[in-house]
């Protein structure tokens, strides 16, 4: 009795051990369906396989930075560009793996009366704040179309708000940028606006994940636990995509009827994505974003772009 009672704490004395030996990581994303994998392996327990200890926190992407630079948080997910206006801004942060492609899930929704992105000159444009992957969007978009940030009127809404303008039919707002779950929304009524661009047609909406220098250089196996649970997740939804859909879904309060739809727009991207993604098209997509951004006046220097990632952790 007295050796089954030491076997059993001694094994009780394991697993706490094996407990606190679990590191701490709080990230920063916001409802956006690519980044729901990273839900998924927090819920499902994948981050905690691999010895993390995650909290998950909802942060507007125009104010992510600021909880990386409290301290708030140590890593986080945005897209490529808006890695280069944290840097810039003084937000040292390196970006691990990449999560999605958009394949239509972010786009421009307008009124009836626009029939073309040039019929926006001087008309007024919801979007997200200057550093945000909407706003670049936009100004990637017009940029396409001879046109530039300055030759409309911006209004700044978060996605869910800006597309819930359209809908509505908010007077004075003439066009509005948004993404999954919300570009959605507008789908679903195509009275309320049409949806005039997307992904589709300018391919350039790319998310990665990224933590502080700091925390890669104390934490390099918690780094690696973070983009092996971001992988796992992905064989999860491809072995089970109802229950995945389901746990997704409930996050961002979607069916999981209703998350299946959305995802559909976008890819993520497994560990061979990755690597070829890392390899050339990072680089050279980084080089014409900051290109952009600093004509869009967004930013005032380009940092150095060779340091905006590390590719350690996705062999």
């Amino acid at each position: 009795m007295i050796k089954k009672t030491f076997v059993a704490l001694a094994i009780a004395s394991a697993a706490l051990g094996a407990a606190a030996q679990e590191t701490k990581v709080a990230i920063g994303i916001s409802g956006w369906t690519g980044f729901a994998p990273l839900t998924l392996a927090n819920e499902a327990g994948l981050f905690k396989k691999h010895g993390l200890d995650v909290s998950i926190k909802k942060i507007p992407q125009k104010d992510r930075h600021l909880a990386i630079a409290s301290g708030d948080i140590q890593c986080a997910a945005t897209t490529v560009e808006t890695w280069i206006v944290w840097n810039a801004n003084g937000v040292a942060t390196t970006q691990i793996f990449q999560l999605d492609k958009s394949y239509g899930a972010d786009g421009m929704v307008v009124k009836p009366s626009i029939a073309k992105i040039t019929d926006l000159k001087g008309k007024t444009v919801a979007a997200s704040a200057p550093g945000t992957a909407p706003y670049f969007t936009l100004a990637w978009m017009l940029s396409k179309n001879g046109l530039s940030i300055k030759d409309v009127n911006v209004v700044n809404l978060e996605p869910q708000a800006a597309a819930n303008a359209m809908i509505a039919g908010t007077a004075g707002i003439d066009a509005a940028m948004t993404y999954e779950p919300y570009l959605g929304a507008v789908r679903a009524k195509p009275e309320a606006g049409k949806i005039i661009a997307t992904t589709l047609d300018y391919p350039m909406v790319m998310d990665t994940f990224g933590c502080t220098p700091k925390f890669l250089a104390e934490n390099p196996k918690a780094a690696q636990a973070l983009a092996d649970g971001y992988f796992d997740a992905l064989d999860m939804i491809k072995a089970d995509p109802k229950k995945s859909f389901e746990i997704m879904g409930t996050d961002v309060k979607q069916t999981a009827e209703q998350f299946e739809a959305s995802q559909k727009y976008l890819r993520w991207q497994d560990r061979a994505a990755n690597q070829k993604f890392f390899a050339g098209e990072h680089g050279a997509f980084s080089k014409d974003a900051a290109d952009l951004l600093l004509a869009a006046g967004i930013i005032k220097q380009i940092p150095d772009l060779t340091k905006l990632a590390d590719q350690r952790f996705i062999k």
